[in-house]
């Protein structure tokens, strides 16, 4: 699994980008990420389309 760190705040960018720490946030709730600490998370290989649509929406 990749890891990714988080930005320290949102650039309120239309979508938002992948490494904003609200994306990353409901990408783990969705059960796509792992979260290891405030701004650590591990990603699946593969997130479904769907779904990184889904939390990039604003």
């Amino acid at each position: 699994m990749p890891s990714m760190t988080a930005k320290k705040k949102c650039c309120k960018d239309k979508p938002r980008c992948k490494k904003c720490p609200v994306v990353l946030l409901r990408l783990s709730r969705a059960g796509c990420a792992e979260r290891l600490d405030r701004v650590h998370y591990e990603i699946d290989k593969k997130v479904p389309k769907k779904v990184l649509k889904q939390a990039r929406k604003r």
